[in-house]
C-alpha cells in the first residue's frame, strides 16, 4: 500500500483528526472517489500528520 502524506503537520491530534474527517466527508459529499484509508500518525517531534491511500 502506498501512502500519500498531507504536507502540513499539526500541533494537536484534534487538529489532524479534524482534517481526517473533513477529507472523508468532502469526498463523500462532492461525489469524488473516497480514499481507501485515512489515518492520523505522530512524528518524533510530537506533531501529528494525516496520510491516506487509494486502491491503485
Amino acid at each position: 500500500m502506498n501512502w500519500i502524506y498531507w504536507a502540513k503537520l499539526y500541533d494537536t491530534k484534534f487538529q489532524a483528526n479534524c482534517l481526517r474527517v473533513r477529507m472523508e466527508q468532502d469526498w463523500w459529499i462532492r461525489g469524488y472517489e473516497s480514499p481507501e484509508e485515512v489515518e492520523v500518525f505522530r512524528v518524533r517531534s510530537g506533531k501529528y500528520g494525516v496520510r491516506f491511500s487509494w486502491d491503485a
